[in-house]
């Protein structure tokens, strides 16, 4: 079983290529330090790319912030552009199975640009006829990143001890997450075969990630 990641040089993505998960091929726009197989090049092909891979489950892990992206176009273009074209290119190759990470609070009726954007994509990804379709909606992620500072992003993590300790059981998706627990348990995901779609808030990641060790 091929399985293709895309989003490998951001936190879950690395974390996940890591794990070194056997026949993972990544497809990337620069080169990563992982044993996986991998293709360099523009999103612009990556259609093509994907094509010659021909994965069976395809797992997006993309996403960039309105700061980092520079403006609400540019976020849109990789949040939701690249996600649904990453999407329509692994269904026509014949994927089965899509796995996707989005945003706790995602819905195309948000009235928050980020959360609607997010929640846009799910519908196109859901649209597409996939057999199965998995949707990551973790909390705020925790973990080292590599690339530009996101400074409100590390104000938040030093706090999370705090807030989540104030944060109620019932609403244990807001809490944050350990990114490593997030792509132990897409790696977890990836043997699923159940048809439908599928949403994974913090409770279940955590249960998949200790499921799969």
């Amino acid at each position: 079983m091929t399985l293709l990641l895309t989003g490998a040089t951001g936190l879950i993505g690395g974390e996940l290529a890591g794990l070194n998960p056997d026949n993972l091929h990544l497809l990337t726009r620069r080169a990563v330090d992982s044993a996986a197989a991998q293709t360099v090049a523009d999103p612009q092909d990556w259609p093509s790319a994907i094509a010659a891979i021909k994965p069976e489950v395809a797992i997006s892990t993309l996403g960039t912030t309105i700061r980092q992206a520079g403006s609400q176009p540019a976020f849109r273009a990789v949040d939701f552009d690249l996600v649904r074209a990453v999407a329509f290119a692994a269904r026509e190759a014949g994927a089965r199975h899509f796995i996707m990470v989005s945003s706790v609070g995602a819905s195309a009726r948000a009235s928050n640009f980020y959360l609607k954007t997010k929640g846009e994509a799910e519908d196109a990804v859901r649209a597409l006829g996939f057999e199965r379709v998995d949707i990551l909606r973790p909390g705020l992620l925790r973990g080292e990143r590599s690339g530009p500072s996101r400074p409100g992003e590390r104000i938040a993590m030093m706090i999370s001890p705090i807030t989540d300790f104030l944060t109620p059981h019932v609403l244990s998706q807001y809490r944050s997450i350990d990114a490593a627990s997030v792509a132990r348990a897409i790696a977890a995901m990836t043997a699923e075969t159940a048809p439908g779609v599928h949403i994974h808030h913090n409770a279940e990641m955590l249960a998949l990630s200790r499921a799969f060790g």
